[in-house]
């Protein structure tokens, strides 16, 4: 480890770890979108709709994103659809991980009681107004721990960007260990700054998952509307409350 000049490829480094987190945060945007798209989709009334969006999961679901990639990036260049690294590689991801996703909100959107629908449509609410204020906040709740696994999981696999050049980190390995000809320390190097990117990612989902299980506000407008009501609860005393 200590025979490859890593002063040298700090620059190196550096620009691949930029690239990664920069595929990662790109694609799972995509991907999240993509993902409750399909998954509304396929909770529709539009048959005809349902089926393609069911085709889809189903055909991304079943390939390796490796094969995805190559079809993005050579497949369409064949056809005259020429695609710069970043964008091949960003498809590739959004097209993948969507699929996944799509099985996550739709099953999180399902186990959401109809009842809930109901009342709110009772309510007076609207059933966009119902969708985006009642089921997706308890759906995106309870599809957290799948979305945060795909999540970290997308970032390791920005690693298989290798094989188009794309100038992520294991791109950045592939040449170092190319110059120095120290792949062992090359490649142990690059797996603990995975592990160093991946880690804190995913204990931090974690904390994040069991806030929201426990019921605690995440942003501060949640928090000073809690602490509002609950100062205009202990306000409240018991002789007002009898005389009410």
């Amino acid at each position: 480890m200590f025979n490859v000049p890593w002063a040298d490829y700090a620059d190196d480094l550096v620009d691949g770890i930029i690239a990664t987190l920069q595929y990662t945060v790109l694609g799972f945007t995509g991907a999240f979108i993509l993902g409750l798209a399909l998954a509304l989709i396929r909770l529709s009334r539009f048959k005809a709709l349902r089926g393609v969006a069911t085709a889809y999961t189903e055909l991304f679901k079943n390939i390796p994103l490796l094969a995805v990639i190559f079809l993005v990036y050579f497949g369409l260049a064949t056809v005259d659809i020429t695609l710069d690294v970043l964008t091949a590689g960003t498809l590739s991801l959004v097209a993948f991980y969507g699929a996944y996703l799509s099985e996550i909100f739709r099953s999180a959107i399902s186990s959401v009681p109809a009842g809930q629908t109901e009342v709110s449509l009772a309510l007076g609410f609207s059933r966009v107004s119902t969708l985006f204020s009642v089921i997706l906040p308890q759906a995106l709740r309870t599809a957290l721990p799948g979305t945060n696994t795909m999540l970290v999981d997308l970032l390791k696999s920005t690693s298989l960007l290798i094989t188009i050049s794309a100038a992520e980190l294991m791109t950045q390995a592939q040449l170092i260990a190319s110059e120095t000809f120290r792949a062992l320390e090359v490649y142990l190097v690059i797996a603990v700054l995975y592990f160093v990117m991946c880690y804190p990612l995913s204990q931090f989902l974690l904390w994040l998952e069991r806030r929201l299980a426990a019921g605690k506000p995440l942003s501060p407008g949640r928090r000073k509307r809690l602490q509002h009501a609950a100062a205009l609860l202990e306000s409240y005393s018991p002789a007002q409350k009898v005389t009410a």
